[in-house]
């Protein structure tokens, strides 16, 4: 669990930062990283998470980007309710399954698990660093679910499912910011090479995501990728046979 961490992507409340702290201090994860917060009064956060989870409130770190808040993580998960539009790296999952997978990835690499505002969630483009997307089923009488609540129901799943123990673990992903400096190097090359188009390059670009978001990348799949579009490079501008 010491490489997990909670994600807020600017919330609206302070409240709720409060109430995720406990909810985190319940399910045994120490680290909860805040963006571009509307509200971070930390009176109000404190007094939601009680003097029990005043040690997570402490060491709470906070961001004003969240590409550079991301950066460090070798897993990214990303929350959404939305059904449409989220073909942008993979299909989404329900908690359970995420939680399988994260029990055997967070043993050699640092996951995080980010929650959008409380009001309209992560956008598209924010869900494009995400490795994969959850969708907590809930009633169609009431589809919103509260934040913290959120947070507790993924946070539970992984905490029971590291029951199951498992013998043989993913070797350590490339970084975010490993992943997204080769999505530019990419897109640098590919323009250069006239293989994607001029106008609207990043709405060709999210085909590339979605083709390599089909495998987990090792840091060294990255280095070989860059690599490769080195050479491409140089190739065209003649200055390798």
């Amino acid at each position: 669990m010491e490489n997990l961490a909670i994600v807020l992507n600017r919330p609206k409340h302070p409240g709720n930062i409060g109430a995720v702290a406990r909810c985190a201090k319940n399910m045994g994860i120490s680290s909860i990283i805040v963006v571009n917060p509307l509200n971070a009064d930390r009176e109000k956060i404190e007094q939601m998470a009680t003097h029990f989870a005043l040690d997570i409130v402490e060491k709470i770190k906070y961001f004003d980007r969240l590409d550079l808040a991301l950066a460090p993580f070798n897993h990214i998960v990303g929350t959404t309710g939305r059904s449409g539009n989220t073909s942008l790296k993979r299909s989404m999952i329900y908690p359970a399954k995420m939680a399988e997978e994260i029990v055997d990835l967070s043993q050699n690499n640092r996951v995080a698990l980010v929650f959008g505002p409380e009001d309209r969630g992560l956008t598209n483009n924010e869900l494009q660093y995400c490795d994969v997307l959850v969708k907590i089923p809930s009633s169609d009488d009431l589809k919103s679910i509260n934040l913290s609540h959120a947070v507790m129901i993924i946070c539970y799943e992984i905490f029971t499912a590291r029951a199951g123990n498992t013998s043989v673990f993913t070797p350590k992903l490339a970084a975010s910011a490993e992943i997204e400096a080769m999505y530019d190097h990419l897109r640098e090359v590919f323009l250069r090479i006239n293989f994607i188009k001029t106008q609207n390059p990043d709405y060709w670009m999210t085909n590339v995501r979605r083709f390599f978001s089909r495998t987990r990348l090792l840091a060294r799949d990255v280095k070989i990728i860059r690599g490769i579009c080195h050479q491409v490079d140089l190739y065209g501008r003649g200055k390798t046979r």
